[in-house]
Formats: C-alpha cells, structure tokens, sequence
C-alpha cells in the first residue's frame, strides 16, 4: 500500500501549499486539493504543479473551485454552491497521495462541518504544519488537542520558518508527536531551491511509512 497524507496547517498562510509541493516531488505522488477558494490568483493546484514538478496527470481536480477567497463555508455562499461532504472522498491512485486541506483543522467547510471532521472520517495520517515563530506553541498544541479529540492520527510535525529550537523542542515534548523536520523560508522560491531544501531537512523514509 503507498502512503497517503493530509495536509494541514495551525492557521492559514503558513507555508503548507509549498511543504505539499515538497512532498509531492519527493514520493512522486498525486496532489489533491478537495476545495479551492479563490481562482483569481495562482491556485494551490497550480503552486504544487509549478514547484513540486508533478505532471499534470498526478494533479487531481478539485471537488469544488469557488471564485471567493474566503473560508469554503461563506464562499460556498456567495458563489450559490452547496458543497455536499458526499463528494468529498480521497481518489484512488497507483501511487502515494498528498491531500491538502485549507487554512487550519477548524476551517468551515458549511455551517456544520468543519475540515477536522472530514479528515476525522477519511482516518488518513495527517502531517501538521507550524510555524517557528512567536505564537506558534499555543496554535500548535491547541490543534494537535483538536486532532486528538476526533481520533484523527497524526503522522508528525512540520515546522515552517527561521529554526527556533526552543518553540520546537517545547511544541513536540508537550504535545507529544514526532517532529519530521523545518522547511526555510527560501529567498528565491524555485522549484530547484525547495526539492534541495527538502533534501537537506528531511529524511524521505519518514514519509514512506505505511499504517498497518
């Protein structure tokens, strides 16, 4: 069985698109978005695309595109669609799946269902994403309390940012996960650069795990 993977992020614009194009590279897997809000600007599809070098095919489309760049729930709305959790059911693939979630854990996706239930039903291993900086050990241990109050297993921490070696020795001490690696922030964010980053900050067989 190839690994599966939620992402997702103690708050949103943290970084997490780009650790799942990191990801996607990596294992050579397919990126799934379940629901992008906002078309204006470069999709978080097209992100992982452009700098996880994933072949178009292995991009999955989205089970709803909505035009606000809101939480899912209010944009939903204003683009009269109705999203039906029915329909949002991981693909199967041949290989490795990366799915990315939006925003952080509590994000609505209607006005009674939030992602933590959806990724609480699908009980795929969920990578959290966090910050380094200041702030970062309150939202982190708050979401790793809303993960474990649903039973949902989480495979480990990302820290994203400049290191911060007491945030992160503290963060996974207290909340008790393992802490897979730190993503820098890169000055010139290239495909190239990241692949190399990710390299040098991770250990791939952390990812190629496979629950019993």
């Amino acid at each position: 069985m190839s690994p599966r993977f939620v992402i997702s992020g103690t708050d949103t614009g943290i970084g997490k698109t780009v650790f799942a194009a990191a990801l996607t590279h990596a294992l050579r897997a397919s990126y799934w978005k379940p629901i992008q809000s906002g078309l204006e600007e470069e999709t978080d599809s097209a992100m992982v695309e452009r700098l996880g070098g994933a072949p178009r095919a292995r991009i999955l489309p989205e089970a709803y595109r909505l035009k606000t760049p809101a939480s899912p729930h209010l944009s939903a709305r204003l683009d009269n669609v109705a999203i039906d959790p029915a329909l949002l059911l991981p693909p199967e693939t041949e290989g490795p799946l990366v799915i990315e979630g939006a925003g952080g854990l509590l994000v609505p996706l209607t006005d009674e269902l939030l992602f933590a239930d959806i990724f609480a039903r699908w009980q795929i291993p969920l990578i959290l994403c966090a910050r380094t900086a200041l702030g970062t050990i309150n939202h982190t241990l708050l979401s790793l309390e809303a993960l474990r109050l649903r039973a949902i297993p989480v495979h480990g921490l990302v820290f994203i940012g400049e290191e911060n070696a007491e945030n992160e020795r503290v963060i996974t001490d207290i909340g008790g996960v393992r802490r897979l690696g730190r993503l820098p922030r890169l000055p010139e964010m290239t495909a190239g650069a990241l692949h190399q980053a990710f390299a040098r900050q991770f250990d791939l067989a952390d990812f190629l795990e496979v629950p019993a």
